[in-house]
């Protein structure tokens, strides 16, 4: 007899649903694995850089692209969030304005040219000390950050000693603490043991999301055969990194790292000028999540490991944002499932699962 496990529904705080004819697609994927709400990544094109108005050829609104998730099924959650893109347009009277709004919850850093859509980021060392920090500081609108440096190549970029999120971690992250004492913080999709402690020992106010695949796999995993659908940015990394992100989960009454999947849809991996970055988890995120857990040694039908799982997946993401959790729950079966690729007019969309030949060993009932 198969066993259940009875939980809130959870929230995806770092997700990607792109935009035109498969938006729903991607939405209806996450309402059925029992998402009660998300926040949606602002690299489309043209980025999500302003707060109000319509969408022009340059830069889409908070305002309009949440219109456009709503009317695509998004009005299903019962809460969404679009951070705003920082660009060289983004200005202090602009974090005002929209922290006024309602409408600004967060802003986004991307590193410049640093993953999908990232080409309008401008280096992290431009914004420390800025009026556009101080007045986020200010409202209390948290940054989202792309932890990585820009700008590395080779071994500096990616080594077994030193990684550009890794550098990021040990030399910008301090300078952002010591100049913005009260910014809050989201250390996006972290993937090292460097970025887990700094995490750990920081301030309340600093947390993390962390994917499934950075739990479930290590730069091993991408390699051995080029495995191009666990290619995502950052990398997932090695076994020391990938223990230090468990033991963060399992920590007794942790409250810091929550779920994001950066789920992540592409049509096409493997393109002419390299493979696009960008692990799609719809409808299987919660499972595989499950599957992490337990590898690292949680038992989700005992007290203890139940609620580290409710806590990261449910609780604590809601907590850092500042809004309840969900008094609806779903339920996760412990039993074999599988996913499937989505055929859309744009190309296929091949779930995680699928492209690495991982055979499910949870279920949504």
């Amino acid at each position: 007899m198969a066993h259940s496990l009875t939980i809130p529904k959870w929230y995806d705080l770092h997700t990607h649903f792109r935009q035109g004819e498969n938006v729903g697609i991607y939405l209806s994927d996450h309402l059925q694995m029992g998402c009660a709400g998300a926040l949606a990544m602002p690299n489309t094109k043209p980025p999500v850089s302003r707060v109000t108005g319509p969408k022009s050829d340059s830069a889409w609104s908070i305002e309009a692209y949440r219109a456009e998730l709503l009317e695509a099924g998004a009005e299903a959650f019962d809460h969404l969030i679009t951070p705003l893109y920082l660009t060289a347009e983004t200005t202090p009277s602009m974090i005002d304005e929209g922290a006024a709004t309602g409408l600004l919850r967060a802003a986004k850093y991307y590193p410049p040219h640093g993953t999908t859509n990232a080409d309008y980021g401008i280096p992290m060392d431009e914004w420390i000390g800025s009026d556009v920090f101080k007045a986020m500081e200010a409202n209390q609108i948290a940054l989202c950050i792309h932890g990585e440096q820009h700008a590395l190549h080779g071994a500096e970029y990616f080594d077994e000693k030193q990684t550009a999120e890794s550098e990021f971690y040990t030399h910008r992250i301090p300078r952002i603490l010591d100049e913005h004492p009260n910014l809050r913080i989201i250390c996006e999709h972290i993937t090292t043991a460097t970025a887990a402690k700094f995490v750990a020992s920081a301030p309340d106010h600093i947390g993390a999301t962390i994917t499934p695949q950075h739990l479930l796999y290590t730069v091993g995993h991408l390699i051995q055969g080029l495995k191009y659908h666990l290619y995502c940015l950052p990398m997932v990394k090695f076994e020391r990194d990938r223990e230090e992100l468990r033991k963060a989960l399992l920590t007794p009454g942790q409250s810091k790292f929550f779920a994001g999947t950066d789920s992540a849809p592409h049509t096409t991996k493997a393109t002419e000028c390299g493979c696009a970055a960008g692990c799609y988890t719809g409808g299987c995120a919660p499972q595989l999540y499950a599957m992490a857990f337990e590898e690292a040694g949680a038992n989700l039908f005992s007290d203890e490991g139940r609620e580290a799982f409710t806590r990261f997946l449910c609780s604590n993401g809601p907590s850092f944002y500042g809004f309840q959790p969900t008094q609806e729950t779903f339920e996760l079966v412990k039993s074999p499932s599988s996913c499937v690729t989505h055929e859309t007019p744009d190309g296929p969309v091949v779930p995680l699962p699928v492209g690495m030949q991982l055979e499910l060993t949870w279920s949504i009932a």
